[in-house]
């Protein structure tokens, strides 16, 4: 046993949270169970009821603790798509008025029939009322985000977090002493001014910051995490809990952040470290005795999962009544509200830590166990509900009947493109000698298929003076490549227009240039920048992704395009994106005379009817082609998608993928297929981003 002076060590104790937080998720996961079970399995099993290497009271855990919880309600802020919540307002406040109301008035009954005060009994209609999108990852991947019923129940998210802390918000301030309706009208004024300041306040700040600091990610980064700790200090400053301003400065800044690089990296830090530590800590709290005491007496658990998954039922019904949505819509609208994590799990804590002058708790350990249970059970019934029922929602395939790489991604902006306006430009980045050919052999292939032309580009790196010999050799090595360049794109007999720029920035270089040319298409090559370190400060081709106006394609090309034959295409969803990606496989197809397969992997428990529809749908839009390319459609069952993939892609000589930006979920990391698949083929590879992937 390790000693207490060992163990009181906050670099002894920090080191125990980092081997937890690596090495435990990937075993739960590796269950069947979410990650954030298992980080509270390990609170529990370090904690003061088993090995007590960890203590909830010492400052360390306290500190990153505190920081994990008002993480997690900041990102569940950034995380709401306002766009969506524009789209569909009306109806998702609607949606957001139900879920919020039936769970809430069950949550009072539950409370008052265990003999709860009348604050108590409110505080825990709160906690049911939010709900966390833990199965966002599941409709994204499906493709049916775009669903009414989906993007109003997205859409929800904002009243129901928002009411749920507004109220736990009230419920402390009771608590915490006299109340009068003078003080209630005080705190909800000062509640008002503080979030009007916030929210309208950090996001002008933020437009204004990330206007004049133009690409300094680091200080734009260091501005988000300094709007986020005054956000919660200022809510702390007039008597509202600091989760409470955590959430809200989400809110601010989500417009600023956009879907930025530097959004990622926020939320990469809080999912790695500090928001594992909330959960951790969390584990720390549970009491075993007192655990299997709660569970023993199993009513007042049971009562409010029972609660819980009655009353969000009956709200997602009312909402099918009201906008006369279908049983698929229905069902998936209700397991998307029911997962309790991010808002729930934070309010409980708070709520449990709230004590008044008389030393008793705004809620006792019997609410909080029993909404730990609530948690898992709510973690693992809503995605698994939502996998079964969001793939026979219904969408309206795009329309692609053109054939042109210039249009499908114009058309998805909702821009018209005038025929002939100009001539399809694709430029094309170079650097390594090596692999030189064979991206110039694809730009060439592309825009002599589209009677276009081909700008490859040079960018040598900027110096203080201009006639630095270092910057006179980089421009002459980089000459010679353009002269290769320009070899190359002859021998397939298109226009080439060389290019060379000096910047700072390689990233920026690329897009800017790309804009002064209006090229319809960037063809990139391979960066090998992966791990921690891209994820940290990014990569070239993340930057260009961002930054560029127009479709991005990252090439790993082992062998000559013009020697492609057989080109695979995964796909799972009917989105804009991905039949962006078959078209793009089409018209390399039809200049190589190669064929076409789009691989569809599905889960073994979805009818064969659906698949069967999917794959018709699919069908159809191959046929709107007036492209003479053999496109069939093939459907596999499987647990592991990356798996099939990779095994599939064996037989083909190219595999083309979408970019999907990296994702959290009630603030834990998501594991993407696409990642994985890439550092496993073994083939050529093209991956397709668009304009802000």
């Amino acid at each position: 046993m390790i000693s207490n002076s060992l163990t009181d060590s906050p670099i002894i104790a920090f080191t125990i949270l980092l081997t937890v937080i690596f090495t435990v998720p990937p075993i739960f996961e590796r269950l069947k169970l979410p990650g954030l079970v298992g980080l509270l399995v390990a609170g529990v099993v370090l904690g003061q009821n088993g090995l007590k290497l960890l203590d909830s009271e010492s400052d360390t855990i306290k500190l990153l603790s505190d920081i994990g919880k008002i993480y997690l309600m900041f990102v569940a802020g950034l995380e709401i798509d306002l766009e969506q919540f524009r789209k569909t307002r009306n109806r998702s406040i609607g949606f957001g008025t139900l879920t919020f109301l039936v769970p809430m008035i069950a949550g009072i009954a539950v409370g008052r029939l265990f003999n709860f005060g009348w604050n108590a009994s409110v505080l825990i209609g709160s906690l049911l009322a939010s709900h966390t999108l833990l199965a966002y990852p599941i409709v994204s991947r499906l493709g049916v985000v775009t669903n009414e019923a989906v993007t109003v129940t997205i859409g929800a998210t904002i009243f129901t977090d928002t009411g749920a802390l507004l109220v736990l918000a009230i419920c402390v301030g009771i608590h915490g002493g006299e109340f009068s309706a003078l003080s209630l009208a005080t705190l909800l004024g000062g509640l008002v001014i503080y979030a009007a300041v916030i929210l309208f306040g950090f996001d002008w700040a933020g437009k204004e910051f990330f206007r004049r600091s133009g690409d300094e990610q680091s200080n734009q980064f260091l501005f988000i995490l300094l709007a986020l700790f005054l956000a919660s200090v200022g809510a702390q400053v007039i008597g509202v809990e600091k989760i409470v301003g955590a959430f809200l400065a989400g809110l601010a800044v989500n417009d600023v952040l956009g879907r930025s690089p530097v959004k990622e990296k926020v939320e990469f830090i809080g999912s790695v470290l500090f928001i594992p530590c909330f959960f951790v800590d969390m584990g720390l709290l549970i009491d075993i005795p007192a655990f299997i005491k709660t569970l023993s007496s199993i009513w007042l658990t049971l009562v409010i999962v029972v609660a819980l998954v009655g009353s969000k039922f009956i709200a997602a019904f009312l909402a099918k009544l009201f906008y006369r949505y279908n049983m698929a819509e229905f069902l998936t609208m209700w397991s998307l509200s029911l997962p309790q994590v991010a808002a729930t799990l934070a309010a409980t804590l708070v709520a449990y830590q709230t004590v008044n002058s008389a030393g008793e708790r705004l809620i006792n350990e019997g609410v909080l166990n029993s909404v730990i249970v609530l948690m898992l059970v709510t973690a693992i019934l809503g995605p698994i509900i939502t996998a079964r029922f969001a793939s026979a929602l219904q969408l309206i395939p795009a329309d692609i009947g053109t054939d042109s790489l210039t249009t499908w991604w114009e058309s998805y902006e909702n821009q018209q493109v005038e025929p002939n306006q100009e001539p399809f430009t694709v430029v094309v980045p170079i650097y390594n000698p090596e692999t030189q050919r064979y991206l110039i052999e694809m730009a060439a292939l592309l825009a002599r298929h589209e009677s276009g032309r081909i700008v490859p580009l040079a960018i040598t790196k900027a110096h203080i003076q201009m006639d630095d010999p270092q910057l006179v050799t980089a421009l002459e090595q980089n000459q010679k490549r353009l002269n290769l360049a320009k070899e190359i794109s002859q021998e397939f007999g298109v226009e080439v227009s060389p290019a060379i720029r000096i910047d700072d920035d390689a990233a920026l270089g690329i897009s800017r240039t790309s804009r002064e040319q209006n090229s319809s298409l960037v063809v990139m090559g391979w960066s090998r920048t992966t791990g921690l370190r891209a994820r940290l400060f990014g990569s070239v081709i993340d930057s260009v992704f961002w930054s560029s106006h127009c479709p991005v394609a990252v090439t790993r090309l082992l062998s000559s395009p013009t020697t492609i034959r057989k080109i695979l295409v995964p796909v799972g969803d009917l989105t804009r994106q991905t039949i962006g990606a078959v078209r793009f496989a089409q018209i390399l197809a039809d200049v190589n005379q190669a064929e076409v397969i789009l691989l569809h992997v599905c889960d073994r428990k979805i009818p064969q009817t659906l698949v069967e529809k999917f794959a018709s749908q699919w069908t159809d839009i191959v046929d709107k082609s007036q492209l003479q390319v053999s496109t069939n459609i093939q459907a596999i069952r499987g647990d592991d998608v990356a798996k099939v993939i990779i095994r599939e892609a064996e037989a083909f000589d190219l595999v083309v993928l979408r970019s999907v930006r990296y994702r959290t979920a009630g603030g834990l990391a998501v594991s993407q297929v696409t990642t994985q698949v890439i550092k496993e083929l073994k083939c050529s590879i093209v991956l397709l981003g668009e304009p802000h992937s």
